[in-house]
Formats: structure tokens, C-alpha cells, sequence
């Protein structure tokens, strides 16, 4: 009876013994340090532009968090496309994140059949980024305000020009909302990207644009361009001076670029939480802030449900003006 009482008891001993180095060896797997490695951001636009500089910005941030690199990889082309593609097909590990906004993640996919799908394809971890447009006119133009555009508009349909980043771009889209509002028919001009349509503004042979901050901002404060409105629901803290479409005259015009976290559909809630608690201490770094007030966009860190509400709003926005204009891709 002892012999078999003490042989019991070794065996519970070696059994449990063996759980709790197997429960030891499972909870080091799961509480690893995430991330152990370099972290991958993939932009989609080329170097040098907003979404990239926002990007280097932000991967340096949350290097210093994470004690990891993060580097990042321009994959430009189709209008954003490309770059969303190629980190759709990323493991869902976590080690390979992008920075989508209004075009590829937004707009495009309204427009086109694309080789990936926002919802299909990512998890939205977070909205970072916004920042409004400003519609500018030439600086010896005759318009010296909103109301002076549309009643031109109005006089001579087809006659006022506006340039724009291509079909389905930010510029393009708040042209068809201001025709829109204000019932009026104005000429869009198609451009490969914003640089060059803004040139054409300052030296007059376009009549107006409705730009990001970026490319303008510096222009007006020279006194090349004259800004009319800014498409933000209230002023803007980065351009004071500048009223809101209301404020001008012309209510239902807020048009928002915005940029966001995704990663591959199927990364862990581990992961996206780890990313949701990391962009929420990078956005309030002053150094971020003022490097994205430099760009003339504002931080933000949503919580992923938040980012899905968000990104059904616009998805429904821009679904009706799609349809109601006809807007095609090119």
C-alpha cells in the first residue's frame, strides 16, 4: 500500500512538474517581447511626399518605443495601389504594417477592380492622420473670395478651371463636391500629380485649386497664392486665417485627407493592441506634433473600432458622389 501511495505520488510530482515547464515554456511564447526584430512600414507613394515624410516621422517614434528598427519601403504606383497590394500579401505576424489614406484605401477601390480588399484583406488599427484642403486661387486673381468663384461658375457654366491629382483624387473630388453644392458646372483638368497643377495656378492658367497643405502652404504665406476656404468642419489651429467652406458661403463641404495603420488581416489582437498603444503615445509626442504641423496635417490614435466607423462614413460619402457624378477611373 506505502510502495504504491509513494509511487503515486512521484508520478503526480513528475506530471506536474512536467505542466508547469510545458505552461512555462507556452506563456514565454506568448508573452515574447513583440517586436523582437525590425518592423517593416510600407509606404505607397514615392519619397519625399506627405505620406512618406509622415512615415519616417512616425517609424522613428515608435522605434524608440519598441528598442526595434522600422524601416520604411516606398512601393509606389497605380495611385497607391501597388503598395497596398504588396502588404496585403505580408504575413500576419505583425512585422510588416502600411500607411493607407483616402486614395488606395479609401477612393480607388470605389472606383476600380483592385488585386486586394480593405476589408478582406486588412485589419484597421488606427487613424493618425488628418489634414484638410485648401482651395487657392493666383494671387492677381480677380476672385477675392468664395462667393466671387461660384458666381462666376454661375455666369460662365464650363468656363472656371480647377485643376486636380488625376480622377478620384482628393483635389478632383472636392471640385465635384463644391459643383455639387453650389450648382454649378466648372471644368476639371486632370494632372499626373499636384506639383505640376499647382505651378499652373500660381501662373494663372488654371483658375482655382483645391490642394493639400503641403504644396501650397508656403506659396501663400509668399503671397503666390491667395487661399479662399479650407474644407475642415472648423477652422483649422494649423491655418487660423483661413474660413471654412460654411464660413464662406458654402455649407456641406468638408473633404479631409487622412491616413491610417493597417496591418494584414489575421494578425493577432495581441499585435493590434500593441500597435493601438504604441501610435497613442507617438501621437501625443511634441516632436511629432510639430513635424506633422510642418506637413499641415494634425495626429490622431483611434482605437481600431473607431477607425472602422470612421472608414465606413467616407467609404458611404464618397460611394454618392461617385455615383451621383459619374466619376471614373482613368
Amino acid at each position: 500500500m506505502v510502495t504504491t501511495f509513494l509511487s503515486l505520488r512521484r508520478h503526480l510530482i513528475v506530471t506536474l512538474a512536467l505542466g508547469l515547464v510545458s505552461i512555462h515554456g507556452v506563456a514565454q511564447a506568448q508573452g515574447s517581447k513583440f517586436p523582437d526584430k525590425p518592423v517593416k512600414l510600407i509606404v505607397t507613394y514615392p519619397p519625399g511626399g506627405s505620406s512618406d515624410l509622415m512615415a519616417r516621422v512616425m517609424g522613428q517614434k515608435m522605434s524608440e518605443i519598441w528598442g526595434q528598427p522600422v524601416i520604411v519601403e516606398s512601393k509606389p504606383g497605380a495611385a497607391g495601389s501597388i503598395g497596398m497590394e504588396f502588404a496585403a500579401r505580408q504575413p500576419n505576424d505583425g512585422y510588416t504594417f502600411v500607411i493607407g489614406n483616402l486614395g488606395p484605401a479609401g477612393v480607388n477601390p470605389l472606383l476600380s477592380k483592385l488585386p486586394y480588399s480593405m476589408e478582406k484583406d486588412f485589419a484597421p488599427v488606427a487613424l493618425t492622420a488628418t489634414g484638410a484642403n485648401i482651395l487657392v486661387v493666383p494671387a492677381n486673381s480677380p476672385y477675392k473670395n468664395l462667393k466671387d468663384v461660384i458666381a462666376d461658375a454661375k455666369a460662365n457654366p464650363n468656363k472656371v478651371s480647377y485643376g486636380t491629382s488625376g480622377p478620384g483624387s482628393m483635389s478632383h473630388l472636392a471640385g465635384e463636391l463644391i459643383s455639387r453644392q453650389a450648382g454649378v458646372k466648372m471644368v476639371s483638368v486632370p494632372y499626373k500629380g499636384g506639383g505640376q497643377a499647382v505651378t499652373d495656378v500660381i501662373s494663372g492658367q488654371l483658375h482655382i485649386m483645391v490642394s493639400d497643405a503641403l504644396p501650397v502652404s508656403q506659396h501663400i504665406k509668399s503671397g503666390r497664392l491667395r487661399a479662399l476656404a479650407i474644407t475642415s468642419e472648423k477652422r483649422s489651429a494649423l491655418f487660423p486665417d483661413i474660413p471654412t467652406f460654411t464660413e464662406a458661403g458654402l455649407e456641406g463641404i468638408v473633404a479631409l485627407n487622412w491616413w491610417g495603420v493597417f496591418l494584414p488581416i489575421g494578425t493577432s489582437q495581441a499585435v493590434i493592441d500593441n500597435y493601438n498603444a504604441t501610435l497613442a503615445k507617438i501621437a501625443v509626442n511634441p516632436d511629432l506634433k510639430d513635424r506633422f504641423a510642418g506637413l499641415g496635417v494634425e495626429p490622431h490614435a483611434t482605437s481600431p473600432a473607431e477607425f472602422k466607423v470612421f472608414l465606413a462614413a467616407e467609404k458611404a460619402k464618397y460611394s454618392k458622389l461617385i455615383a451621383d457624378n459619374n466619376i471614373k477611373a482613368e
